[in-house]
């Protein structure tokens, strides 16, 4: 790809969000019904492409299990309020009623309760107990002292994540987590992420990954592209990211699945996550504006409560309807807010496509007026694509 120069010293890339592109409708069409948006991780089968997001107010047990049940992947968030107090009932209550001077400080305060090894594996067992597969998250820096508990706890499917993460991390003061060594050991299949480039996420393929969360500070609760300056847009990291997953394919014949993590928030968006090249896609702000979701109409990040360096903000997504409404529909707006996986499937009918592997070969085209074209009224009005 061409590079546009920065400056003598430097030159750049030009990469591209999702706003930046289109889906192209191919010579055929399909019928909605025909379309197949199943997928495959690992021994597990899934009726929706969809991880949730490891986000205390977004994946509670129980709204981890109503995703299951309705065809998706709750991740819970073992370094979360879930795993710190007994009933974190309360503390949601609070959170929402913090004004936004005070909440991040609050926050950092809720956060300092220690975590509790048998709460992990207690939340663990209340989500296998519904019959639903089962998935939750730490960060690279808690892996190895919370293994015990989550295999104790007989976790389906763990993921490693943070804001970056790396197959090679070096340190003078700790022992780092060997990513691949765990993995091999460790007898549940792990996502690992994030990343947001071609060699990153090779290397993190070659660790023995199940799959690849792509995604470096897109979210809408998420500051670190301000705070850090850091991040790809999400077009051309999930782009990238599927380059790489071909490169290891034919490396090794080992199909590791690459996971668009972040930046969508309507079904248009799911759509072209996966035809760039993602299998699934993890959202957090649209799940957290169901009527089930913990928070109820709030959001923050993972590391909105760090203590030093907080990356993320607690922000409004207020209530729009059910996970079921959310996710499969009817909808009841036409912003595209609600029925994302109705949309992915309509969008897939359209172009002609059967399945999401026929779906990550349809044509992309740059349209920088995509979102603008003919939408004066919309725009002038706030209504419909002018939100």
């Amino acid at each position: 790809m061409a590079e546009v120069e920065i400056g003598i010293y430097k030159s750049a890339r030009q990469a591209y969000g999702f706003d930046d592109i289109a889906i192209v409708p191919s010579r055929r069409t399909r019928d909605p019904e025909d379309v197949d948006i199943a997928w495959q991780l690992d021994a597990y089968r899934f009726e929706l492409p969809l991880l949730a997001s490891a986000m205390d107010g977004v994946v509670s047990p129980a709204t981890a299990i109503e995703i299951g049940k309705l065809g998706g992947l709750g991740v819970l968030n073992l370094e979360g309020l879930w795993t710190r107090y007994e009933d974190p009932t309360p503390l949601f209550d609070e959170i929402r009623e913090l004004d936004n001077e005070r909440a991040t400080a609050r926050m950092q305060q809720m956060y300092l309760e220690p975590i509790k090894l048998e709460l992990v594996t207690q939340r663990i067992r209340e989500m296998k107990a519904a019959g639903v597969t089962t998935s939750a998250s730490v960060t690279p820096q808690r892996t190895n002292w919370m293994a015990k508990a989550i295999a104790d706890a007989e976790l389906d499917i763990l993921v490693i994540q943070g804001t970056v993460v790396s197959a090679e991390h070096v340190s003078k003061t700790v022992e780092p987590l060997n990513l691949k060594s765990f993995i091999r050991e460790f007898e549940i299949p792990t996502i690992v992420g994030g990343c947001a480039s071609y060699q990153a996420a090779l290397h993190l393929m070659r660790t023995g990954a199940v799959g690849v969360l792509v995604g470096v500070g897109p979210g809408n609760a998420c500051t670190t592209r301000g705070v850090l300056g850091i991040g790809v847009p999400q077009a051309t990291a999930i782009a990238d990211v599927a380059g790489a997953r071909m490169r290891h394919l034919d490396e090794t014949g080992v199909y590791v699945h690459v996971i668009a993590d972040g930046g969508m928030s309507k079904g248009g968006d799911v759509a072209k996550a996966i035809a760039c090249g993602a299998d699934a896609v993890m959202i957090g702000s649209p799940l957290s504006s169901a009527t089930e979701a913990p928070a109820r109409g709030f959001h923050w990040g993972m590391a909105t409560f760090h203590p030093t360096l907080p990356r993320g903000a607690r922000v409004r997504t207020e209530v729009r309807g059910s996970l079921r409404e959310i996710l499969l529909g009817p909808a009841t707006e036409n912003d595209g807010r609600m029925n994302l996986f109705g949309a992915l499937r309509t969008s897939m009918a359209t172009c002609g496509y059967e399945t999401l592997k026929e779906f990550q070969k349809a044509e992309i085209m740059l349209a920088p007026s995509l979102q603008t074209e003919g939408k004066q009224l919309q725009r002038s009005q706030g209504v419909g694509m002018g939100h």
